[in-house]
């Protein structure tokens, strides 16, 4: 199952207050399953829709609807478990993956969580160091000093291309992506590279989950956010 960060933080939440082991823990979650009589079809999906809705107050903000699309696109794989004494146990095969997302019920909620995270993560944080000698008297040229930075032949500039890129946080990333996205509404690859200055396949990686590739038009070969990561066009207006 693939869902959103906000949704992943909640249920590891909930998996590390049940940690005790308690049996009678209330369930984090449930799934509701839709289906359509007229579409009924053993090889028609559309017929079938799943609803998961969290339990409680859920991940906060009104977020506790989410809608769930199935699909059976995915590598062979099973589920295993490991007993206290080390015995590994075959538990079963995964058949389905389900790919969670906003409920459009709570769409304008879910932009207004991703801008604020957004502003979050492009304020920077700013330190303050006390300095215990501040009369200065260490910094004062004296005789017979020589300074290093005349003696030293000029160092040659370090090209950009010659620089590892350092990934940073994942979720600051995606903060950064959004900021741009505001500024304009399609970037190409290399624009993101350069403004971002994060490794390619980082920022493939990020453009994958956040944004789709326009094939043609007048922004043929550049990436715009999904529909449900876009800023709505009417704010809500001032109660």
């Amino acid at each position: 199952m693939k869902c959103p960060s906000i949704v992943s933080r909640f249920l590891r939440s909930q998996e590390h207050e049940g940690v005790d082991g308690d049996a009678s823990s209330p369930p984090v979650a449930k799934v509701i399953v839709s289906v359509d009589p007229l579409k009924s079809n053993d090889d028609d999906n559309s017929a079938t829709e799943f609803t998961m809705e969290m339990a409680g107050t859920g991940p906060g903000d009104g977020l506790k609807s989410y809608s769930m699309e199935m699909s059976k696109d995915l590598v062979d794989m099973s589920v295993f478990s490991e007993s206290s004494q080390g015995k590994l146990s075959v538990e079963g095969r995964i058949l389905n993956k389900f790919d969670v997302r906003p409920h459009s019920e709570n769409l304008e909620n879910y932009r207004k969580i991703c801008r604020e995270r957004t502003k979050k993560y492009m304020v920077k944080s700013r330190q303050i160091k006390v300095i215990d000698n501040d009369t200065g008297s260490h910094m004062m040229p004296m005789p017979g000093m020589i300074i290093s930075g005349l003696a030293d032949k000029k160092k040659l500039p370090i090209k950009a291309s010659d620089m590892k890129r350092t990934r940073r946080d994942r979720r600051e990333m995606e903060g950064i992506m959004f900021k741009l996205f505001e500024k304009q509404p399609n970037w190409t690859l290399k624009q993101l590279i350069q403004e971002t200055d994060q490794p390619e396949q980082f920022v493939k990686d990020i453009l994958k989950d956040l944004c789709v590739y326009n094939n043609k038009g007048s922004n043929q070969g550049s990436y715009e956010l999904k529909p449900e990561y876009k800023k709505s066009n009417e704010e809500p207006a001032p109660e």
